[in-house]
């Protein structure tokens, strides 16, 4: 493993994993463009809503892309549609679910993220029809999880590239066209994320690297298999919920400051889900090449893969740092043509520029635990990092108001790294029982 394999596999899933806040980002900058800045807080809260219900199940891709990637690296056909199959019906049941509980939902929703009536009004509109995607895009994520384990690279690009593009294209054509307004950016994702459910099963027909079979029952309900799945998610559940509570006290805290501070934090969050989504696809590959070493017990590739994962999150962060740096003003002026909410971000957006250096670490070694399924070490990380953005949000923000917010966040993320790091040497020796592993990273 050399620097270009690493970046051969990590590239294609950066750009893969970039179309997801690009999708959010093209949603706000859409309804920017409009005259009221109430449409941006509408998506806002309206795409808070879905962050939170489909966050909590994202152990759904990356449980299954750390299974995946396991049964590839050990070459077991059997455990690679197992884990395709289980995953695929608990998205199918909890999807449904979603959709039969809407109501509560909602009213429970729009009275935690409260905010002036415009703004109320359209998230509401924006909550009833994206609603009707949730049993698709619970599936995609076990679809694109598998394709990433099974490093179905390609495939997993162009489903991803499909489905944000289409829904792009649909929002600018929805919106300022046809004059849909929020409604437009809600059914242009509702449109998109059943098209790549469709294209989603074919390709899976078309890519996996076995004969396609369903599994027996019995070997869907393995009862030993199921405990170390349901273990596995259990603690990535706990980790998205504490990371949930930092997003939705962050964002409760700033509309709480007004509609325009509530406008500008969206538009430095939707910059700062960029920023992250540049770390994660070099993360996914992090978990891709640990689960293969872990399922074919391949020492070398472990500490091989460790190592470069160090070097290539720091060089992104400086990377994104700098070309933020420069041209804050235009990246700010994408989103909106309001001038005194892009005079607010901009006030605000030093702190955006601290972000990378705060996240590299974390978040590309948060890809090696669960490339290892080892996620205890996750699930701690994150409880210990909540509670110290707790503490700060409730002491600094009331003497700095909307800076005190971005001082928590910028400290809880650098918590989020901080915590994870001292679990690594615990986690080598595990995994190969050698002491030399302790300075791998």
């Amino acid at each position: 493993m050399n620097h270009r394999a690493y970046l051969a596999l990590a590239i294609p899933l950066t750009i893969s994993t970039m179309t997801t806040p690009l999708l959010g980002a093209v949603d706000t900058a859409v309804v920017g463009q409009l005259p009221n800045p109430a449409y941006i807080g509408g998506v806002a809260v309206g795409t808070l809503i879905f962050n939170t219900l489909y966050w909590v199940f994202g152990f759904l891709r990356v449980s299954t892309s750390a299974f995946a990637a396991q049964a590839n690296g050990a070459s077991d056909p059997n455990q690679g549609i197992l884990a395709l199959s289980r995953p695929f019906l608990l998205a199918v049941v909890v999807g449904i679910c979603f959709i039969i509980l809407q109501w509560p939902i909602e009213n429970l929703a729009l009275i935690l993220f409260s905010s002036d009536s415009d703004v109320t009004k359209f998230a509401a509109e924006y909550f009833r029809i994206r609603i009707w995607g949730a049993p698709f895009t619970l599936m995609n994520y076990v679809i694109l999880g598998w394709l990433m384990g099974m490093a179905k690279i390609k495939e997993s690009l162009f489903l991803q590239v499909l489905m944000n593009v289409l829904n792009m294209i649909l929002a600018i054509l929805f919106v300022h066209v046809f004059s849909f307004a929020v409604k437009g950016v809600a059914a242009a994702a509702l449109i998109a994320e059943v098209t790549a459910f469709i294209v989603g099963l074919f390709i899976i027909l078309k890519a996996s690297p076995f004969v396609w079979r369903f599994p027996s029952v019995q070997d869907l309900i393995d009862t030993q298999s199921m405990k170390k799945m349901f273990n596995v998610n259990k603690d990535l559940f706990i980790r998205t919920i504490c990371l949930l509570v930092v997003i939705n006290m962050f964002t409760a805290k700033g509309a709480s400051f007004g509609t325009d501070i509530l406008a500008a934090n969206a538009i430095l969050f939707q910059i700062h889900y960029i920023m992250a989504y540049f770390f994660e696809g070099f993360a996914n590959a992090t978990s891709i090449l640990v689960g293969k070493a872990v399922g074919s017990n391949n020492q070398e590739l472990f500490k091989r893969t460790l190592t470069l994962s160090k070097q290539w999150s720091v060089i992104t962060a400086v990377v994104i740092a700098c070309v933020y740096g420069l041209f804050q003003e235009q990246i700010i002026a994408l989103f909106t043509n309001l001038p005194s909410i892009i005079e607010i971000s901009t006030q605000y957006g030093m702190w955006i520029s601290l972000y990378p250096f705060a996240a590299c670490f974390g978040l590309v070694i948060y890809g090696v635990f669960t490339g290892a399924t080892e996620i205890a070490p996750v699930r701690n990380s994150m409880i210990y990092a909540m509670i110290v953005y707790i503490l700060l949000q409730t002491t600094v923000t009331p003497i700095w108001h909307n800076h005190g917010l971005w001082l928590s966040f910028i400290v809880y993320t650098i918590g989020r790294s901080g915590f994870l790091i001292i679990y690594t040497p615990r986690l080598n020796h595990k995994l190969f029982g050698t002491k030399n592993m302790k300075n791998a990273l």
